[in-house]
């Protein structure tokens, strides 16, 4: 370890513990997180505003006291280059802090214990606000410090703080709030301890029960699980038809292509839903048109398995495409050139060179769209029919007539139990190869054509699913012009005005419309999310494939938590765990970024991951042995080469963000509406019409931050030609 910037970094995080223990307000302010009305004189004296010092020495919060004192050993333990001292230095901070927070609300006493034991006490405190936050992100990067300077991850600064941040992060914001609804699986109906109404819940023949192997109905548990693995494949396998044929073929239209395979995830769940209704359902457009062509009587075929499998398909395809064109991108020429000139044809090298390479980006491919499958809510809601699943059981135990938080969490658990089978065959399948195509050396290779019937069969499957997805869309956009959709055609403009109008008022224009609040809420929202999304998920990528640490493994399912659950169940846990003190943000914007940003960052995570499987290590050590660090070395060589799964990141967080419902129904607020909350509240009332011409606004403005996304990222450059092969050898 470089000791000049172990000290500088130590004594830099330790200074700012104390000075925001000082300086800073400790609780979060009532006018929002982002206001500095604080600034402006008076602020130690007055309880709102005043910093950890003066809420103890002038408002009686003598349980703020303790926590000066590890900042003030931080301080003289990184001068003294005690690196043992900042360990524990690092702890003190952190267990005090959470400590007084944990066990003191707003009424005194967090647990009737504490009040029997030490009286009752004289105060109260609120949530953590800057100061807080500060001190114990201090103490948390002085902890880091301490354990780099005494060896830990090869004494690296960077590295052991990243670490670290991640850690905390997924502990704050994933495994906290899902603990907190988890232990309601032990608790029964009347909220007391019960290990049997637990074994009695998970043991019911309604989640597991195999009827349907004699002509009745299987369990939800059995109906999530066959249904996942139906779409993880089919998504798999239709998003690496759409990979193929936008970088391995001379297919015409392929930047067309490729925004119309976004075009699914930019769309509220349940329009889409609506539309395949419109279409296939009993008076769908379809339905009627082949009913009346073949004579025959209209069924409801689309209710069920079928429409809801139809629908995730739609939905979660772009997600494996994203996964995996970066992955195809990056296999090697030379690689697949090498295998040619050893006289294997075209099939040959494709079967044992090219699709083995993709392995990790399919194996990812596959677990994202197995575990979306489970956790999705709109799509079995609005198309299951008899077709029970994990997901809307979960949902109408919280939110119906039974009103069954245990029963709830006990599905939740048998839901997580399936996400982590997924996750262990995923590894076990990939097993310990190697899957390195890019290298530091030049890679002039031309990128081999596809196997004819491979081509053939690519094209046969996106063509057809092309095609019908623009025909969805296309009734989609054309709903928004109509009177009532499905029954009266007649054009119309009411919608969009009653949306999006502006009038001219006596003071200028005047934002009329009743969507504008919830759509400039809506962006900003998911603007301010995505960059940490992609942020995170990458440097938690690049921890898991590049760095060496104690459970490792336990970590990346961690990171995989809020992707299993479903939206539903996260809503619900994020408001049992932060409508109190120390975290206590319910009601605020601030609770929907972190939610937004944690429950996409598994796709920045496992798109980084398979493209960080194939960037040779012998480029990071080549930098490392030019003495660069690992954060320059970060920067400057491995991002680079990751901007497709940059783009991946911010690309789905962002538009996930514009279009997630099932968390974000428990979270809005007043002040913080969303658009999908807005849309919904239009179905419900039956205004599909304006609800249609919402989402037409929302697609057309996602497709433009799309495109500016992509400008700004930009395409990583592999320097490889861009001529197809002569023939190969048959």
């Amino acid at each position: 370890m470089n000791k000049p910037i172990a000290v500088n970094t130590g004594l830099a995080w330790a200074a700012i513990g104390l000075l925001a223990y000082i300086l800073l307000p400790w609780y979060t302010l009532d006018d929002g997180l982002f206001s500095f009305k604080w600034l402006w004189g008076g602020y130690a004296g007055d309880r709102d505003y005043a910093p950890a010092l003066f809420q103890w020495l002038l408002h009686g919060k003598w349980w703020l006291a303790p926590i000066i004192v590890p900042l003030g050993i931080g301080v003289w333990a990184a001068l003294k280059e005690d690196a043992r001292l900042q360990v524990w230095a690092g702890l003190g901070g952190i267990f005090l802090a959470l400590l007084q927070g944990f066990t003191i609300y707003h009424r005194g006493w967090a647990f009737d214990g504490l009040e029997a034991a030490f009286g009752e006490l004289d105060g109260r405190q609120f949530g953590m606000g800057w100061g807080a936050s500060l001190v114990v992100l201090a103490s948390l990067f002085t902890l880091t410090t301490g354990l780099a300077g005494r060896g830990a991850v090869r004494g690296d600064v960077f590295v052991a703080g990243a670490i670290g941040l991640v850690v905390a992060m997924v502990v704050a914001f994933i495994a906290f709030p899902v603990s907190q609804i988890l232990i309601r699986a032990f608790e029964d109906k009347e909220a007391a301890f019960s290990l049997s109404y637990l074994f009695s819940n998970l043991a019911d023949d309604r989640v597991w029960g195999l009827n349907c192997l004699t002509g009745g109905r299987c369990g939800v548990a059995w109906n999530s699980f066959f249904l996942a693995v139906a779409v993880g494949i089919g998504t798999t396998t239709l998003g690496l038809a759409f990979a193929l044929v936008a970088t391995r073929t001379r297919f015409r239209y392929k930047r067309a292509l490729r925004q119309l395979t976004l075009l699914p995830i930019i769309t509220p769940p349940f329009v889409v839903g609506l539309a395949i209704i419109l279409l296939f359902g009993r008076s769908g457009t379809v339905t009627q048109f082949a009913a009346d062509l073949l004579g025959l009587e209209a069924g409801r075929w689309i209710y069920g398995f079928t429409g809801v499998f139809f629908a995730q398909m739609l939905a979660f395809t772009p997600i494996a495409f994203l996964v995996l064109i970066g992955v195809v991108e990056g296999v090697s020429p030379s690689l697949e050139e090498a295998a040619q000139t050893l006289r294997a044809n075209d099939w040959t090298t494709f079967r044992t060179v090219s699709l083995p390479l993709m392995r990790p980006g399919l194996a990812n491919a596959f677990l994202l769209g197995f575990i979306e499958s489970l956790a999705d809510f709109g799509n079995p809601l609005v198309l299951g029919g008899n077709y029970d699943v994990l997901s809307t059981e979960i949902f109408f135990a919280i939110v119906g007539a039974q009103h069954d938080p245990g029963r709830a969490a006990s599905l939740a658990i048998v839901l997580l139990g399936m996400t982590l089978l997924a996750f262990f065959l995923q590894q076990f399948w990939l097993g310990r190869k190697t899957y390195t195509s890019v290298t530091g050396k030049g890679d002039a290779g031309v990128p081999l054509r596809l196997p004819r019937w491979v081509e053939r069969v690519s094209l046969g499957l996106v063509l057809p699913w092309a095609g019908l997805t623009a025909v969805m869309y296309a009734m989609i956009l054309v709903g928004g012009f109509v009177e009532i959709w499905g029954r009266d055609y007649s054009f119309t403009l009411k919608h969009y005005e009653a949306a999006f109008g502006i009038v001219q008022g006596e003071h200028g224009l005047v934002w009329s419309g009743t969507a504008w609040n919830s759509f400039f809420t809506t962006i900003q929202i998911a603007a301010i999310s995505a960059v940490p999304t992609a942020i995170i998920g990458l440097l938690t990528a690049w921890l898991l494939v590049r760095q060496e640490f104690t459970a490792k493994r336990l970590f990346e399912f961690a990171t995989m938590l809020s992707f299993a659950i479903p939206g539903t169940v996260i809503g619900v846990s994020y408001i049992l765990a932060f409508n109190v003190p120390p975290l206590e943000i319910t009601g605020t914007g601030m609770i929907l970024i972190i939610s937004f940003v944690f429950r996409n960052l598994p796709v920045g995570v496992r798109g980084g991951i398979a493209a960080l499987s194939q960037i040779d290590k012998a480029l990071d050590e080549a930098s490392l042995t030019l003495r660069a660090s690992n954060f320059t070395t970060l920067r400057r060589i491995v991002l680079p080469l990751l901007r497709p799964a940059l783009l991946a990141a911010l690309v789905y967080s962002f538009v996930r963000a514009m279009t997630a419902i099932s968390a974000v129904i428990f979270l809005v607020s007043a002040n913080y509406d969303m658009a999908t909350s807005y849309i919904l509240g239009r179905v419900e009332n039956g205004d599909y019409g304006l609800a249609i011409a919402y989402s037409s606004a929302l697609i057309f403005v996602m497709l433009l931050a799309i495109g500016l996304l992509q400008l700004l990222v930009g395409r990583r450059q592999l320097g490889r030609r861009n001529e197809q092969p002569a023939g190969a050898p048959a």
